[in-house]
Formats: C-alpha cells, sequence, structure tokens
C-alpha cells in the first residue's frame, strides 16, 4: 500500500523542479524585455516654435511630460514620449499660453497628450545622428513623422552629454486650423534629453 504513495512523490517532486526551473528561466528572460530607462525632467527640455506671419517667433515648452527609452529583446531602442497640452506654456505671454492650450489649438481639454512613438532603431543612430521615424499624435489624429538625431559630442550620449532632435510637422494635418491668418502651418519641435542615472 506504502509503494504506490512513494511513487507518487516523487513525481510530484519532479513536476515541481520542472516548474521551478521554468520560472527560473524565464525570470532570466524578463530584463531584455522590460528594459526602460526614464528621461530625467531636471535636465531635459522639450520645446516648439511658430512662426507669425509678420515674422515673429513665438516659442513654447512643455514642463511636464512622461518619457523613456525601452531597450528591445533584439538590442534596439523606442522611444516613447507623451506631452501634456494641459501644462504647456508659451515664453512670456499668458494670453498666448491660454491660447495654445485652448479649443482652437491643442484643445487640452478634449486631447490632454501628445505622444510620440518611435519605430524600433539602433542604438548607434544616438552617436552618429540622423532620422528617427515614428508615430505622432496630437489633436486626435496619429500620423508618420521623423525627427532628425543631431550628432553626439560625448561616448554616452544622453548620458554626459544631451541628445538633441528636432522635427517639424504641420499642424493642419492633426486638425489645427485655426487663427490660419496671423501663424503659419509650421510646428518645429526641439527636444533635449537626458537618462536618468541608473539605480545603483
Amino acid at each position: 500500500m506504502t509503494a504506490p504513495t512513494r511513487t507518487r512523490i516523487v513525481l510530484q517532486g519532479n513536476a515541481l523542479r520542472r516548474l521551478l526551473h521554468a520560472a527560473l528561466a524565464f525570470a532570466c528572460l524578463l530584463p531584455a524585455w522590460a528594459t526602460a530607462q526614464a528621461l530625467d525632467p531636471a535636465r531635459s527640455r522639450i520645446e516648439f516654435e511658430l512662426e507669425t506671419r509678420w515674422g515673429q517667433t513665438i516659442t513654447g515648452h512643455f514642463p511636464r511630460y512622461d518619457g523613456e527609452v525601452v531597450v528591445l529583446p533584439d538590442g534596439r531602442h523606442e522611444v516613447r514620449i507623451r506631452l501634456a497640452t494641459t501644462s504647456v506654456e508659451v515664453e512670456g505671454s499668458r494670453r498666448y499660453t491660454r491660447f495654445a492650450r485652448g479649443e482652437r489649438f491643442l484643445d487640452a481639454e478634449h486631447h490632454p497628450w501628445v505622444e510620440f512613438r518611435s519605430d524600433p532603431y539602433a542604438g548607434e543612430l544616438v552617436r552618429s545622428g540622423g532620422p528617427l521615424y515614428g508615430t505622432l499624435s496630437m489633436h486626435g489624429v496619429s500620423r508618420r513623422e521623423a525627427f532628425m538625431l543631431e550628432p553626439s559630442d560625448c561616448a554616452r550620449p544622453a548620458r554626459d552629454c544631451d541628445v538633441v532632435a528636432q522635427g517639424r510637422v504641420l499642424r493642419t494635418n492633426y486638425g489645427v486650423e485655426s487663427w490660419r491668418w496671423a501663424l503659419t502651418d509650421d510646428v518645429n519641435f526641439r527636444l533635449r534629453v537626458r537618462l536618468q542615472a541608473p539605480a545603483p
């Protein structure tokens, strides 16, 4: 009567060991799938510029945003950024700040985020410079865009020096069509970003 009981215990022990081995193997794979580095808000800045029809430059920035660089399992990287339109500020003008947040421009109440998600890219791109392609979502519209990365000035971009990118989008492509008599169609984005230091 006892032999079958011992057999069941051995089988259960083998199954438990296989389960533990599978769990350990899965745990070893997790870093490759979940490695992400957040942007450092204290050392990063995201700006935009608009031109008036009479040559004046209007500069604004996004004080609040979420951003990270994700390392994919194949070693390529992916940038994910969300800019809070409710916090957008136009330098030196409360009036233009209200306009930028208002329903006739970014419409922050109904579209609280501008989002960009890049295509996967090789890490070397931030050193050599070049186009970074991805999808920009703004004002309820998503479109393919490209931002140009400047060549790096240091060996560890985003750690020891800024990663600088800029790109031009047409606001009417995103349904932002008000004040066309006063403002040109171009919106020029400029980003200077660094990553947070890794946890010790």
